[in-house]
């Protein structure tokens, strides 16, 4: 008999998830506590940009026109407990308020609505992003409530999941990593994820601590090797070197890689920045603060570079931004999505603005979350309108259309044509020969 799958859970990585559970043929529940959200899923929409997910989610849902009608939404825990042989958690593990560690009452909630509703033997998977430890308790807490008892049982499934190439990721993952307790749970997971691990996909079995540490661990390696180069940036621009030329000839030695070595204004989103500071408060509760100090000055390191773009700015435009004009290209914290969260390029631009400069923000997909979170901010339909009469423009989000700007177009609706390259994305060549100042960070004036 076919499994039945349920994804608790329908943000960004349960939307993406289910979507995908249906492509890979399984019958596929999906339940979220927001009326609203599930009337949006229902309906073939998704509530934020990740190229190709709602196509996928089209091509499933029940009651769209030419849909499989293997992908259905509920509110219904009891309808998710009845329906479902394995259970996916997919919902938010946001930083606390005032606090470095992990919230974790959406996972809690989760494992406490569901497991009253589990009758029969039934797999809970976990799939966010939780302390170590967190899986020991749940299991426990799981099989104290749910009538089946033991046969309720938890594994753990990290994601990994990357903004913008999420249901590639998903359907085509360059490593499954589950923690289980048992042969059963594997098994099962093993049937779930047989389509990625025939074409190659690596499937890593470990214990529950291992496949909590991978999510965090590997977050933390990334979030190091990009306040690496931009420490190097700054020291860079103290030497008159240039980063991305250093950048380039370290990438070269196979034990460094090239990836992920380009100095700008740092990582943002909702999981870099807030994993690395989970992970340093968790490791202070486990006794082994000091094997993480290292993460703090990467935290700092990563912070700083926002404040140093503010003051290159305010450098470019003569010292003050009382009565200047600054348009800033991007608002999401990368392209090819829609997240704002911790976005470096709107807390740019809110600094700014705070030091009295009028800002004016454009970004292809972001606009409307940028508008929630900032909406004191000027926003533009188009980059030409957000530079309008700008004294610096700002390019602080690496979106190709921003890339492809034609800089001697842009250039006739500016008051100065000074450009400032928050990503070290664009041409300084092309840029300067029309006639533009350009400076980006980590490189020589000229």
């Amino acid at each position: 008999m076919a499994l039945k799958i349920t994804v608790i859970g329908t943000g960004y990585l349960g939307a993406t998830h289910a979507a995908a559970m249906a492509e890979l043929g399984f019958e596929v529940l999906g339940l979220d506590v927001v009326p609203e959200k599930i009337a949006m899923l229902t309906e073939g929409r998704v509530p934020m940009y990740e190229p190709g997910l709602e196509e996928l989610l089209r091509r499933h849902t029940a009651g769209i026109e030419g849909a499989t009608g293997r992908l259905r939404f509920t509110t219904s825990y009891e309808e998710a407990g009845e329906f479902g042989d394995i259970h996916f958690i997919c919902v938010n593990t946001p930083q606390k308020h005032g606090e470095y560690a992990c919230d974790m009452s959406y996972v809690n909630s989760a494992v406490e609505s569901l497991a009253p509703h589990l009758r029969r033997p039934a797999l809970v998977v976990g799939k966010s992003t939780v302390p170590v430890g967190s899986a020991d308790l749940l299991a426990a807490r799981l099989a104290e409530l749910a009538p089946v008892g033991a046969d309720a049982e938890l594994a753990w499934n990290p994601e990994f999941l990357r903004e913008g190439f999420a249901v590639q990721d998903t359907l085509h993952p360059d490593r499954i990593v589950v923690g289980v307790a048992g042969d059963r749970a594997e098994k099962l997971l093993r049937e779930v994820y047989q389509t990625p691990i025939a074409e190659g996909s690596p499937f890593v079995v470990t214990d529950f601590p291992t496949a909590e540490l991978v999510k965090v661990a590997a977050n933390s390696f990334l979030a190091t090797k990009i306040s690496f180069i931009n420490a190097m940036a700054e020291v860079c621009e103290a030497a008159g070197g240039d980063v991305v030329k250093l950048a380039e000839a370290i990438g070269y030695d196979e034990r460094i890689g090239k990836k992920f070595l380009r100095a700008g204004i740092g990582f943002g989103g909702g999981c870099l920045p807030k994993d690395i500071r989970a992970f340093m408060a968790r490791a202070g509760e486990l006794g082994a603060d000091q094997a993480l100090t290292f993460l703090r000055e990467v935290d700092s390191i990563n912070m700083r570079r926002r404040g140093h773009m503010v003051e290159l700015a305010r450098e470019a435009v003569g010292g003050a931004f009382l009565g200047k004009r600054v348009a800033v290209l991007g608002a999401t914290f990368k392209p090819d999505s829609d997240d704002v969260r911790d976005s470096p390029a709107l807390n740019v631009a809110g600094q700014i603005q705070l030091q009295g400069a009028q800002v004016t923000v454009f970004d292809p997909k972001g606009m409307e979350n940028a508008r929630a979170l900032f909406p004191t901010l000027a926003y533009a339909a188009t980059a030409a309108e957000a530079a309008e009469g700008a004294h610096a423009v700002l390019h602080l989000t690496e979106w190709r259309e921003f890339r492809e700007l034609d800089p001697a177009s842009l250039g006739e609706v500016v008051a100065e044509r000074r450009i400032l390259d928050g990503r070290n994305a664009l041409d300084p060549d092309v840029w300067r020969d029309a006639g533009w100042t350009y400076r980006a960070l980590g490189r020589p004036m000229a």
